[in-house]
Order: structure tokens, then sequence, then C-alpha cells
């Protein structure tokens, strides 16, 4: 939205986003927590209420006649609304390839009926789209962007008041009230195994909600974990990881972050026993995490579902901190990542849909 405006000073917004958005000018009709559902069992519960919520907004959107929509991500939501958008003579560019590299790859001749254009974040996704006959942009990755390459180890732990010396772990168990309530019991039992197996351990919780925080300090209420040697942030993700020695991260966009700050981790993730079994006969890589995805190997350990017990996390986390050859090859590999990611993302976007606008004006 920012590099949009540097060249089109006089743009408005409207849509739905969150707090950074709506500080850029983002007229935001519903709010963004309501599409923060995951998973087909729970998607399938508030169906209902996401489809009304679609039909208002394709109401409002052509009412307000745009030049161009812009849908970011959250395919299951975005694409019918897209398709419905451009039916109507909107140009459509939807920003943030579906995963269709890693399942559910039929869904690219439905891609192609609803968008104009796509702007890819991963190197390999344009040529994918183009092979199927979709418009596509490789822009790189903001985060990739937003992160520095440089270690932020020790000016995040004199920020945070860490002693340099003192084991920190960072625990990511999800952004989503969903995941935290699915997560948050085993990645708090996870650091019970931990303290009890290393010397003055800290874990650094962030949270980024009220909501999630109170969702969090239930679960350490009924696991009894009080004592716990942890502190809970209120957002600061990045300072958490940049902090760590070593992170447990629930799968995610959390998880490309902690290899753009160089960090070794461990990647676990736990959803509705339904929705995984759908998702498990559906994937087409070994992979699930987004480093190990972009690496093509197995750089950090996964564990999913029945595998994410808090044994088997408290070991995995035990052997990557203890294997010196580990947390000196991890870095080097996530810093030839961050390089190739690393591509002035927010002008790119904003020059792969400038000729559209200009085009959708004359």
């Amino acid at each position: 939205m920012a590099a949009l405006r540097a060249h089109l000073p006089g743009a408005n917004f409207i849509g739905i986003g969150g707090p950074k958005m709506e500080s850029e000018g983002l007229d935001s009709l519903f709010s963004m927590e309501r599409l923060a559902v995951r998973g087909y069992v729970e998607v399938l519960r508030h169906y209902p209420g996401l489809k009304w919520m679609r039909h208002k907004l394709r109401r409002a959107l052509l009412d307000a006649r745009l030049q161009m929509f812009i849908g970011v991500d959250a395919p299951d939501f975005n694409l019918g609304l897209e398709a419905g958008l451009k039916r109507a003579g909107t140009p459509v560019v939807h920003y943030v390839s579906p995963s269709i590299w890693a399942w559910r790859g039929s869904r690219i001749d439905g891609i192609a009926r609803s968008v104009d254009h796509m702007l890819t974040v991963f190197p390999f996704e344009e040529a994918i789209y183009r092979k199927a006959g979709v418009p596509a942009t490789y822009v790189g990755h903001p985060l990739a962007d937003l992160i520095p390459e440089e270690d932020q180890t020790a000016s995040t732990r004199i920020a945070l008041r860490i002693a340099p010396t003192r084991k920190v772990i960072a625990l990511l168990p999800g952004s989503r009230q969903s995941e935290l309530k699915c997560m948050a019991e085993t990645f708090i039992a996870t650091a019970k195994l931990l303290a009890q197996r290393m010397e003055n351990p800290l874990f650094l919780v962030p949270l980024i909600s009220r909501e999630t925080r109170e969702i969090f300090e239930t679960a350490l209420y009924r696991t009894n974990a009080a004592e716990l040697p942890l502190t809970i942030l209120f957002g600061h993700a990045r300072d958490a990881l940049a902090a760590a020695d070593v992170a447990l991260v629930a799968s995610g966009t959390a998880t490309l972050e902690a290899a753009l700050l160089k960090k070794p981790m461990v990647i676990a993730y736990k959803m509705a026993e339904a929705s995984f079994q759908l998702m498990r006969h559906m994937g087409y890589l070994p992979y699930v995490g987004l480093p190990n995805i972009l690496a093509e190997e197995f750089v950090v350990p996964e564990l999913m579902q029945h595998d994410a017990t808090p044994e088997n996390l408290a070991q995995a986390l035990l052997n990557t901190f203890n294997d010196p050859v580990a947390r000196e090859r991890i870095p080097r590999r996530f810093a030839a990542i961050h390089r190739d990611l690393k591509r002035n993302t927010a002008e790119q976007a904003a020059r792969a849909v400038l000729p559209l606008l200009m085009r959708a004006a004359r």
C-alpha cells in the first residue's frame, strides 16, 4: 500500500485488513479476526458467516467501482471473491500464491479463472503459473526486506535485558486463537521438560493479542506451570526469535521469520484430526515447514500431529541445542535463503500492478 501510494498519491484503499493496513489508510469493512480460521472442519463450522461476509464485501466492492482488487493470501476466502469481481470486469491481482506446489495443485485452473495476475513470494512459483497460462511475477518475500541479514542476537538481548550466556528458547505456538487452543498446552509441557533437563533456561513467548494471551495464561494455569522461567511478550515475535538460541515454532510464516533470523528450530503443528487426515492425503512434498521447502531438504526437524508430543519436541530441541555442527550449518543455509528472497518486495509488487492499474484507468 505504501509503495503504491508513492506512485499514486491519491489512491484510496478499502477491503479487510488489520491495524497496520488501517494505519496506512485502509477503510476496513470487517474485522480481520473473522478470517482467522484454519482447517477444513473449523472452516465448515464458520462457513455460513464467512459466506455472508464475502457476499457483503463483494457487493460493497462492486458499488465502489474499483480500478483493481488485490487479494492478499487467504485463498479459500479470496479466490471465490476474486472470481466474482473478475466476471464483473474488475482487474484482479492475487498477492502470495496458494501452496499449489505443496498440496491441492488442481486449484490452478480455478486460480486462472479468478485472477488476472499472480504475485509470488517464492522464486520457484512464477514458472508454475506461467506454464499454466497465468501471468505471474516473482516479487520476493517482504520479510526478507524487513529483517537484517546480520545477526541480531546480541543487540536484542541487550534490549530485552537478557544475559548473553543465558539459554533462551523462543516458543511460538501460533498467532490465531484456534492455533493457541490446539498448541498451547503441548508447548508448555515441552517447556516443563526442558526446564528439568537444561540449566537456567529462559522461555520467551510472544503473543499477538489480549485474547491469545488469555488462552495461553489459562493453559499455564491448567498445567500447573506458573513456576516456569517464562516471559510473555505482547507481540515482538521477531525480538523473541532474535534473542533465542533455538525456537519451537508452529508451522507457518513464523518458521520463515525464524529462518531469516538464522535460528535453529523445531517445527510443530496440530489441528483437528479430520482436517489433518484430509490434508495429509493431498500433500505432494515430504516437507511442511517453509524453511525445509525452500531448502528442498530437512534442514530442521518437523513434528506433526501425533508425533508432536512434549517428549518428542523436547528431545528434538535438546538435540539441536547440543549439536554444534547443526548450530553452525543451519544459519549458513538460512543465510542463502535470505539472499534469494530479498528483492525490495513492496516496490517490485507495486511496479508489477501499475501497468494493470493504468490500463484500467484508461
